[in-house]
């Protein structure tokens, strides 16, 4: 069997997204994942991966470290050890496959695809010019699928293209039976976070209409958490990896996140999403897939700028929701599942 490298560099939503293109690929082929230490968790979970090899690459990690010619020397070594036959470079539209393609190129792999606005000369066999090859305004889902499609490996008709995890545990000795509705505050970028006061408004305003509540975030946001919790919702602020995370998402009735990985990992389990999307990024893209109500001002100044600070004083795109908002969205989301 063909052994393709599949490269997802970034963060765990980012690699998350790769999956459908993932199981594509390995439909056809056995898949190594490379993708970085934020993304590592997230590429256990996923179907179709064989084998993982993780690496923090400085040319795609939003906090990258120095380029050092002994750290991409092992990863050439490494890689050339796969011994594989092609390779499918997964970015999004702001990133460059080129630096990637060049190590791997010296790894010996002999045929590479990804997306690239800039000429790759010798760097790719296959190049998709975004804005002509390859669509660019559509889910990041979607936008992996095609060029893993135009590397050789179209999705299988049996294979719906969603978003899928797998082996993740039960938690219901967390947070007792299904049914409950999850506040995630937390956010990786701080322009696509609904602030702190909003949140804790949320759990109070779900708690008053009769619904279980359930705080979640990592281990460096359980003062966050607590403060959203009040002591009234169930604070699991530090208590989940990302496995059991997407144990607690599966038994939700509905998530409530920003633009984040666990918005995504809601996705995967099946969980409807209430989304408090800052536009800095375009929802088309970015928004979680499957089930889902987007919250947010799409059209505020900030729109399209990619900002990880918000640049508007006030961060009125999200400040500006009402918890009133969120209760009626997942009052939505219930009905739809009804």
């Amino acid at each position: 069997m063909s052994r393709v490298l599949v490269c997802r560099l970034d963060s765990a939503g980012d690699v998350l997204l790769a999956g459908p293109a993932i199981r594509a690929i390995a439909h056809a082929a056995e898949v190594v994942l490379l993708c970085g230490p934020r993304g590592h968790q997230a590429a256990q979970l996923l179907p179709g991966v064989r084998r993982i090899l993780c690496w923090h690459c400085p040319w795609i990690d939003a906090e990258p470290e120095p380029v050092r010619a002994p750290e991409i020397e092992s990863l050439v070594t490494a890689v050339r050890a796969l011994r594989c036959d092609r390779a499918v470079i997964l970015t999004s539209f702001h990133q460059s496959p080129l630096p990637t393609a060049l190590v791997l190129r010296l790894a010996g792999i002999p045929h590479l695809t990804a997306a690239s606005v800039d000429y790759p000369g010798a760097l790719l066999d296959i190049r998709l010019r975004p804005g002509a090859d390859l669509e660019e305004d559509q889910p990041e889902a979607g936008r992996a699928l095609a060029i893993a499609a135009a590397a050789g490996f179209p999705r299988p008709p049996a294979d719906d293209g969603r978003l899928a995890v797998t082996g993740y545990p039960d938690t219901r000795e967390l947070t007792g039976p299904p049914g409950y509705v999850v506040v995630h505050p937390g956010a990786s970028v701080p322009a696509r976070a609904w602030p702190p006061w909003r949140c804790a408004e949320a759990v109070a305003e779900l708690l008053r209409a009769g619904y279980r509540v359930v705080v979640t975030g990592d281990p460096g946001e359980t003062a966050l958490t607590a403060s959203v919790a009040a002591g009234r919702a169930l604070d699991l602020g530090g208590r989940t990896s990302l496995p059991e995370l997407a144990g607690v998402l599966a038994g939700a009735s509905a998530v409530v996140a920003g633009n984040t990985g666990p918005a995504h990992l809601a996705a995967a389990v099946g969980a409807p999403v209430v989304s408090l999307f800052a536009p800095v990024v375009p929802a088309i893209r970015w928004a979680p897939p499957g089930p889902h109500v987007l919250l947010g001002d799409q059209h505020a100044p900030c729109r399209d700028s990619r900002a990880r600070i918000c640049p508007v004083p006030g961060h009125p795109c999200l400040n500006s929701v009402p918890a009133t908002a969120v209760l009626a969205a997942v009052r939505e989301l219930a009905e739809v599942a009804a």
